[in-house]
């Protein structure tokens, strides 16, 4: 531990590592903190600090930190279900660094249909790409509810076509939940998969960039009520806020 006297810090001996257990060594991802690192391995904050010289709490991605001999081996990381296809799908893309600034949440509008059914739709109507958005999340009836379907868009890595606005189409990511929010609240497994499927873009994809996250109301402003008024905005505006 290390004191402050006379105006200099003086560091006590490091704690002793146990005998038998080397110690390891983890670098800092994107969203980690020493509080969850020291739960994964079952080792104290404290003890953190001590061993790799911290003054505090704050830590750099990309910073390597010494884990004590002795601690557990950390858990592998487990992918909700409804993001296995993502991760698998989006894998071999070759995504533009710091492109995708934005995700903008979206509803149908309707109950029924999925990426298939809005992808001819919205070809009707003429746009080029199909599907206006990146990602389409069911309600159960025409694909799984909390089914995550993936957009040409995104397996393309091109431009949305969901909102009005030229920059957020070049650079937001649309996710559209299927139902009509302005007369009922999202199911809980659509909100669980459009949570996860957040989380992951902001935290585990390879963007290069944490994006914004906002919705087709804020951006399009006195436009349009979507994705309606029973859509979470202050849970979810408090979960995204940095």
């Amino acid at each position: 531990m290390a004191s402050l006297v006379g105006g200099v810090w003086l560091t006590s001996p490091l704690p002793a590592r146990p005998r038998g257990n080397p110690d390891r060594i983890h670098v800092v991802q994107r969203g980690e903190t020493l509080d969850a690192i020291g739960k994964r391995y079952g080792v104290t904050v404290a003890l953190l600090r001590a061993r790799n010289r911290l003054g505090g709490t704050t830590i750099l991605v990309g910073q390597k930190l010494t884990i004590p001999g002795g601690a557990a081996r950390p858990a592998a990381p487990t992918v909700p279900d409804e993001l296995v296809p993502v991760l698998a799908a989006t894998r071999p893309l070759s995504i533009e660094a710091k492109r995708w600034k934005y995700i903008v949440a979206h509803h149908s509008g309707i109950e029924d249909g999925n990426a298939t059914s809005y992808g001819r739709e919205h070809r009707r109507r003429g746009y080029e790409n199909g599907l206006a958005y990146h990602f389409v999340i069911g309600n159960g009836r025409d694909s799984g509810e909390g089914e995550i379907e993936i957009g040409s868009r995104w397996l393309q890595q091109v431009h949305g076509g969901h909102v009005r606005s030229e920059e957020y189409n070049e650079h937001g990511i649309g996710i559209c939940l299927v139902g009509n929010f302005e007369k009922r609240l999202v199911s809980s497994r659509q909100l669980a998969s459009f949570i996860s499927l957040v989380d992951w873009l902001r935290t585990d994809a390879p963007l290069g960039i944490k994006p914004t996250f906002t919705v087709h109301r804020w951006v399009d402003r006195n436009r349009t009520v979507c994705p309606g008024k029973y859509f979470p905005y202050t849970a979810l505006s408090r979960r995204y806020r940095a």
